[in-house]
């Protein structure tokens, strides 16, 4: 690592010479290279450094001249000296593409190559005049140039082809230009909605990460992705997984004592601290390997520019690296490893190579674009070769001439022409507007749903999200509005159904209550007045801390006078909330040097450490598990009934000496002490029961997955309408969900969750583990004929590796932590449930846009290739023109897609079930509009060009020599095809066979001012276009036909509608989606490579995250040796066909193989079984009577997941609970 950061220096712009530099640093009394090196440390070391260079960590700050208590001053000038001496938090993007480099890249098309070539050699041709008249026995070639005039027109048509050439080239790079712009767009906005809290004149504010600088003091918290390097001044419990850096995956501890080094790119997996910023932007260490890949290009060139030099700084500083300490050089190796180098190299390899996403849709569309490509291109090879045969036997064989030298460049002239109509069928067959029309509309509705709340990260999740059989939701702020109350308390040994007054609660307990409440949540968790007057306070931080604050306040007290007499500062110990010990606490020490331990959480875990309770004057009383079970029944479970999260707060007093062991934590959380349980009101979002109705009409499975209590849980999801009486439904805790899925020896097994998922809609108190767990069950289950498309919401740091699994993840943007956004793929910015539901009517508006496009798109291409195809072979030549044909193929693929992807969603798409992943694109119905509208065309345009010129008496174009000039006769046929497509494109705007072709088609004015367009033009063209469009201008009378044989299409669209697709048993679908059993594993490994790439384009950030990845591609086998030893005695994969089963990203590795994560402490399952023995507690468990125990007697037609114990039981708990 040592070596890399001293070489990046180089390419760090000197603003000012050194000398400026040197300046600026001497105001701080620390250079830039100082810190820079200090960074690269870690643990004792650093330690070390610290006390050598500085004395301690409060000199370092006073040196930057920064306070550990009130951070920097908001003065301006002393910000903007900071980023002179240290950078900005800013690393630059990759430059974009210019639109030059797109039109290069967009003339790398073969076809548009192949066309450009035919053109070139027709104009050249088209100047070579050959000698005198001899050329009078060359035969037919020239038997038709009239008049001079016509002849020396011959390179118009090589000029025509080359600027339509140009024009194809112009739109595909303006599209690609626009998306790039779009994409940046939303990349930066991406980037500026991350914010951080910082400390500036002793208060903490958020600001944008770009605008921290170093000397900052910055407030770091459970779930935080830090955006600079720093040295910790105060923590609690901090843990960093520093895996995208390092690359290990067991989370580090950090501590002021022994490893104070924070580093950019890691994340806060838990606890909390703060900490002073010492390198930001290109010179904190993501920086430093992000100059390293290149992203900071400039900086590469500035390098480059300054020759030679550089390269031996940086042998010279490698070698002092490997002078470093041994320890130094082994944690920060994986950098330069093979990976580290094999990233850089692929990083280089593909940096020219332009990236695509792939997903299931692409891979069907580029799949069907190859097969029709192939099918044009043999029908060309065979038009060029009949026309060739058919010239030669005429000319050589039947008239019997022989080949003479002054003749070569006219027959040469000819083959050019046989050559040009051969490509334009090519053109036209291949449907190269197919990934644009893909392109288009993913852009689209990525802008539109940018509206409706969707943030999209990655462009495939949109589309993705049309597709989704099941969606695994959080409850809290998602179902819920996430602002907490407290509703209801136990106090005293009193339940109070509201609010009690402070007279009634015993004023020891009172100041219990004040202290447990104020102390023992985080500091970081406040309420402030309101924004508008008459308002609700503002909550920040942790909305449950915020409700209990706020029940503080209720009770007529202030939390902020106990804060400042106990500082953060002076707290002892903090072990933070997690998601496996589901509590806080806290220690502080008391005036006369004993401690005092306060403790929340959740009430049936703290209930169980309790031994005593304050009761009814405020002393305390024995509390035995028979009044833990009375508690429980009298007044959790009630409350938890009425869809109330219970919390329980209690507290312990610990004596001074012997000082407690503070790592043991099971021996100092227990024998507490209850001071009061509160139940606290998370209501149900208005808009949610609604939203999940339409989900359930759609297809769509909605299942709740929440670490509350499962009363709590059930209560909350019968209010949403995810359950519903009457139903066949499963609700489980996490505890019971992994018993069931585990087998004796503690494996998770497939067929075990097959048996559960398909029922199950409330998993409650549930892990992160559980939460992925399920969601890799549903993903590979194969009960069902289709697999199942899985949606996940999280906004914790633990729901990551359940966001990363499922095909689309959504993160919240209001309370999601910045490790959830980085594992999604959506991001919800108002984190409300609904704004799912318009994802997936916009996703399937993706799926629908593109079919419709490929409906209109194949009819023209079968009706142009069949007609330029018979055509040619029957009249040596093709009644539709290279130029005409390039026009006809720039509004079939780049006008269409336009014009046909951006139809705007309805809410009829909701009402039908998900296509699934192997639905084929084009469907029966599809096929059958294609072939109909098909042979509709080829009659109308075959019987023109056999009998035109008898029906319009007119000359016939037929059989026209080589340069003659264009005839009404082909110009008729040429208009008339291009009316049938633009009326054929209202048809095509509807694919499920409806009949009303024209409804809401003024919703779309995209649509109609192409069409209208399209119109114009092609007048234009018709009257004025002359020989470089082959037209000769129609009277009023053949324009009224052709428009008449045009709307023709609209009626004939009527009759195919009425013939019903089941009776059409010859027809088959096309564009399936590459079957399970055809992809290779290589193929595999290229898919996720592309993947891997445009995700790496997406986020910068994670680069070396995909290092783990690369190496799955390369090695399989590797993977395979893996699956065989590795997973003997942990769970056995079945065979798979996605990568990401193997694929544990190192920030992830959350304790997957531990067979039963213990939530509270192992005597859980014994001690319930224990004291509950008939309390309804367990009726959870009531439906074990119809399952567990299948010897019971059920009737043969019940099915096996009977829910009627459980719903029994559930009303046998909440007695006077309804279900509404």
């Amino acid at each position: 690592m040592g070596e890399m950061a001293n070489s990046a220096v180089e390419f760090y712009p000197k603003r000012g010479g050194g000398g400026a530099e040197a300046n600026h640093a001497g105001d701080f009394g620390v250079t830039l290279e100082e810190l820079r090196s200090l960074m690269e440390l870690r643990g004792a070391e650093a330690l070390q450094k610290i006390q050598d260079s500085f004395g301690d960590v409060e000199s370092l700050c006073q040196r930057l001249k920064s306070s550990t208590s009130d951070g920097l001053s908001d003065n301006p000038t002393d910000l903007e000296k900071r980023r002179q001496a240290f950078g900005q938090n800013f690393i630059p993007p990759k430059k974009p593409k210019t639109f030059l480099q797109l039109v290069w890249e967009a003339l790398q098309d073969v076809t548009l190559i192949i066309l450009e070539i035919a053109a070139i050699i027709s104009l050249g041709l088209s100047f070579y005049q050959p000698p005198g008249h001899e050329s009078e026995g060359c035969g037919n070639g020239s038997g038709g140039t009239e008049d001079e005039g016509e002849a020396e027109a011959g390179w118009i048509e090589g000029a025509a082809i080359l600027l339509s050439v140009i024009c194809v080239v112009l739109v595909t790079a303006f599209n690609d230009w626009s998306k790039e712009k779009q994409f940046r767009g939303l990349q930066s906005r991406i980037e500026l909605e991350q914010r951080f809290a910082v400390v500036r004149n002793g208060n903490v504010i958020q600001i944008p990460v770009a605008e921290m600088v170093v000397g900052d003091m910055a407030q770091v918290k459970y779930g935080d992705l830090l955006p600079a390097d720093g040295v910790l001044i105060q923590g609690n419990d901090l843990k960093i997984d520093e895996s995208s850096l390092t690359g290990e995956s067991d989370h580090v501890r950090k501590s002021v004592e022994k490893d104070p080094m924070l580093l950019s790119g890691t994340h806060v997996m838990e606890g909390s601290g703060r900490m002073l910023v010492t390198a930001v932007g290109v010179n904190s260490q993501t920086g430093i390997i992000f100059t390293l890949l290149g992203a900071g290009e400039g900086e590469e060139e500035k390098k480059e520019k300054k020759g030679k030099q550089p390269e031996a700084a940086v042998e010279t500083n490698q070698n002092k690296a490997k002078k470093q300490d041994g320890a130094v050089a082994m944690e920060m190796q994986p950098l330069k490893s093979a990976e580290g180098g094999e990233v850089e190299e692929k990083e280089k390899k593909k940096a020219n190579v332009p990236k695509k996403e792939k997903s299931v849709l692409q891979g069907k569309l580029t799949k069907l674009a190859v097969q029709i490509g192939k099918a044009g291109l043999v029908m060309s090879a065979i038009t060029v070769i009949i026309l060739v045969l058919y010239f030669v036997i005429e000319t050589f064989v039947v008239e019997g001439r022989s080949w003479l030298p002054e003749c070569t460049p006219i027959y040469v002239q000819y083959f050019v022409k046989f050559f040009i109509i051969g490509v334009t069928v090519l053109v036209v067959a291949v449907p190269e507007g197919l990934p644009l029309a893909v392109t288009i509309s993913l852009a689209y509705s990525v802008k539109k749903m940018m509206k409706d709340n969707n943030l999209v990260r990655h462009l495939d999740a949109c589309e993705t999200m049309g597709n989704a059989t099941a969606i695994c939701s959080d409850k809290t702020g998602t179902l819920t509005t996430n602002r907490m109350t407290v509703v209801q308390s136990y106090i005293n040994d009193q339940h109070f159904r509201e609010i009690p007054d402070p007279s009634q609660i015993h004023h020891n307990t009172l100041e219990m209550i004040v202290n447990a409440i104020s102390i023992n949540c985080a500091y970081t968790s406040k309420i402030m007045p309101p924004d508008v007057e008459g308002g609700l306070p503002k909550q920040v931080g942790n909305k449950t801390e915020c409700g209990l604050l706020g029940f503080l306040l209720d009770l007529k007290r202030d939390y902020a006078p106990v804060r400042e007499q106990i500082p953060e500062e002076k707290l002892y110990k903090v072990y933070t909330f997690n998601s496996v010990r589901k509590s806080m606490s806290t220690v502080v020490q008391m005036p006369d040097g004993s401690f005092r331990l306060y403790s929340k959480g959740a009430s049936e875990i703290l209930l169980k450490k309790c031994s005593s309770i304050l009761g009814a004057n405020g002393e305390t009383r024995n509390f035995k598990p028979r009044d833990r079970d009375e508690m429980v029944k009298k007044v959790i479970e009630p409350m938890a009934c009425e869809g109330l999260r219970t919390i329980c707060i209690a507290y312990r007093d610990l004596p001074c000496n012997p000082e407690p062991d503070w790592d043991n934590e099971a021996e100092i959380v227990t024998d507490l002490t209850c001071i009061a349980v509160v139940g606290i009101e998370d209501p149900v979002r208005p808009e949610v029961p609604e939203a999940i109705c339409k989900c359930q009409r759609a297809g769509i499975t909605v299942r709740m997955v929440t670490g509350d209590n499962i009363n709590t849980a059930r209560a909350i999801a019968a209010k949403c309408g995810i359950i519903q009486p009457g139903d066949d439904f499963l609700c489980l805790e996490g505890k019971d969900f992994n018993r069931r899925i585990r087998n004796e020896k503690g494996e998770i097994e497939q067929e075990r969750i097959d048996k559960i998922w398909p029922k199950l809609r409330v998993l409650a108190r549930s892990s992160p583990t559980d939460k992925h767990t399920l969601v890799k069950g549903i993903i590979d289950s194969t009960v069902l004929e289709q697999r199942q498309v899985v949606a996940v919401t999280g906004d914790g740091t633990n729901d990551g590796p359940a966001l990363k699994k499922a095909d689309v993840g959504f993160a919240m943007g209001i309370a999601g932590t910045d490790v959830a956004k980085e594992a999604s793929d959506i991001i919800l910015t108002d984190d409300n449930f609904s704004s799912i539901v318009k994802a997936v009517m916009w996703g399937r508006n993706v799926y629908d846009s593109i079919s419709k496009f490929l409906q209109f798109q194949l009819t023209v291409n079968i009706v142009a290739v069949t007609v330029a195809f018979t055509g040619a072979c029957i009249t040596q030549d093709s009644p539709l023109k290279a130029v005409q044909m390039l026009w006809v193929n720039l509004i079939m693929d780049t006008f269409a897609s336009l014009a046909l992807a951006t139809e705007p969603p309805t809410e009829a798409l909701l009402l039908r079930k998900p296509y699934g992943r192997n639905n084929p694109l084009i469907s029966l119905t599809m096929m059958k509009n294609i072939l109909g509208h098909g042979v509709y065309q080829l009659i109308i345009i075959f019987t023109l060009l056999f009998v035109g010129e008898k029906i319009f008496n007119i000359d016939s174009g037929r059989n026209a020599p080589l340069h003659s000039p264009p005839s009404e006769h082909y110009t008729i046929i040429f208009n008339t095809f291009v009316l049938m497509q633009l009326f054929n494109e209202i048809n095509a705007r509807k694919i499920h066979g409806e009949r009303n072709v024209f409804d809401g088609i003024f919703g779309n004015p995209i649509f109609c001012s192409i069409v209208l367009g399209t119109f114009g033009v092609q007048i234009v063209i018709v009257q004025f276009g002359g020989k470089p469009f082959s037209c000769a201008p129609l009277n009023v009378e053949q324009w009224l036909w052709c428009l008449f044989v045009g709307v023709g299409e609209l009626l004939w669209g009527q009759v195919i509608a009425t013939v019903p697709t089941s009776h059409l048993k010859c027809l088959k679908e096309a564009g399936h989606g590459p079957g399970t059993d055809e992809m290779t594993e290589d193929e595999l490994a290229d898919d996720e490579e592309e993947i891997d790439h445009a995700e790496r384009e997406l986020r910068r950030g994670q680069i070396l995250w995909f290092r783990g990845l690369n190496r799955i591609q390369t090695q399989m086998q590797v993977v395979k040796a893996f699956r065989s030893s590795l997973y003997d005695g942990i769970e056995k994969p079945a065979s798979r066909n996605s990568i990401h089963n193997f694929m544990a990203h190192p920030e992830f590795l959350i304790n997957d193989f531990i067979h039963n994560i213990p939530l509270i402490d192992d005597t859980d399952i014994d001690d319930e079984s224990e004291c509950l023995p008939a309390t309804p507690n367990r009726n959870n468990n009531a439906i074990e009577s119809g399952v567990c125990h299948l010897n019971l007697p059920t009737a043969p037609q019940t099915p096996l997941f009977s829910p009627c114990g459980e719903e029994a039981s559930l009303l046998r708990v909440c007695g006077s609970f309804e279900w509404t």
